[in-house]
């Protein structure tokens, strides 16, 4: 091996990648516990929704290493092609999509289903790099911070349709990075006012989502705020240390879906409140590897490749636990490596791969 590759390879984030494997490997085993009442009552096999999330962390590891071993420059290259791509996908799933649980967000390939969604993140990361990356010292300004959040109205329209939560991702993202590129902060209060605008304009267009603010506010009071209560409930007889890894009670059909949105409520039960607050500390350290990388990178797109991924699951993992909290209205969100979705976990270890590949070219 040419000694250049050598020094490259020795370089690589192994605090990163370790935490990344934790974080798969806790997930699957926390999924095989929160899901396996489930599994039984409606497959006939308790380990149905481990087996399927196997296979599919299998592949998202394959996809980290692959991802990885190739220049990120190549990826930032075909950011253009791949926001387009996302937007095609995104459109198909409004034309063709599979309804599930009143959602349409999933495409049907032969035996497997996809969720361009999860694309679309990867995609509007990617995307926002190449952009600014091209705009190059006139990052300041009004007008650029406009511009930049533009081109992902259509995305954001597509995706937001359907799906509210991943519009509101999508949105982060682009604060995130274009407050990692600008050198002025003023700016910002303008954009908040504007975000806070069309949050409201977008709530007030469908009644749905404002029954939602109704059920957070009081969710006793309504029929849908049986999953908020169930998940509170599972959180409260937790208590310091769980039930025991494998003992809840409420994922025996009272937390609905529980090895979806609602896994933590999951984890706070069996593992208590000190797993819950290790599981956010292993969370911490990986946002901070993420910040590293992104700090020490050799360019700008290596940079904001890293802030991006790390706006995403940021956002994400605070979108999740805030509403198994009822912090804020549910927003049906995925917890990053631990909620179950095929597509989701071989996206986001794409992310990571992208990622290590960064700290490749670190400083």
């Amino acid at each position: 091996m040419p000694r250049d590759k050598q020094k490259a390879s020795s370089r690589m984030d192994m605090t990163m990648l370790t935490l990344v494997i934790l974080l798969t490997v806790f997930g699957l085993v926390i999924l095989l516990s929160a899901s396996e009442y489930n599994g039984r009552v409606r497959f006939h096999d308790s380990a149905y929704y481990f087996k399927k999330q196997l296979f599919a962390s299998a592949l998202g590891l394959g996809a980290m290493y692959f991802v990885s071993s190739i220049d990120y420059h190549f990826f930032v290259r075909l950011a253009p092609v791949a926001y387009l791509l996302s937007m095609l996908l995104s459109t198909a799933v409004l034309l063709f999509g599979q309804e599930i649980n009143g959602s349409r967000r999933w495409l049907n390939l032969g035996p497997l289903s996809f969720q361009p969604s999860e694309f679309a993140k990867v995609a509007v990361v990617l995307f926002l790099t190449w952009q600014i990356d091209r705009s190059r010292k006139k990052t300041d300004g009004f007008w650029f911070m406009c511009r930049t959040m533009f081109t992902l109205l259509p995305i954001v329209g597509l995706v937001g349709s359907n799906n509210l939560s991943t519009a509101i991702i999508i949105l982060g993202i682009g604060v995130i990075l274009i407050f990692a590129s600008s050198p002025h902060y003023l700016q910002f209060i303008a954009l908040g006012g504007a975000g806070i605008g069309f949050i409201a304009i977008f709530l007030a267009a469908e009644s749905y989502r404002l029954e939602r603010l109704a059920i957070w506010r009081d969710p006793e009071k309504y029929e849908k705020g049986f999953q908020t209560i169930q998940g509170l409930y599972a959180i409260g007889s937790g208590g310091l240390f769980g039930r025991g890894l494998g003992n809840s009670i409420q994922k025996l059909g009272f937390v609905p879906e529980a090895q979806n949105d609602m896994i933590y409520s999951i984890i706070c039960e069996e593992l208590g409140l000190t797993g819950a607050i290790l599981l956010i500390l292993v969370f911490g350290l990986l946002l901070w590897r993420l910040c590293v990388i992104s700090m020490h990178s050799t360019d700008l797109s290596g940079a904001l490749l890293s802030a991006g991924i790390m706006g995403h699951l940021a956002i994400q993992i605070i979108l999740n636990i805030a509403v198994v909290t009822n912090t804020i209205p549910n927003t049906g969100i995925t917890l990053p490596f631990i909620s179950y979705g095929g597509t989701s976990i071989v996206f986001l270890l794409g992310e990571m791969g992208l990622a290590l590949n960064v700290s490749h070219h670190r400083r």
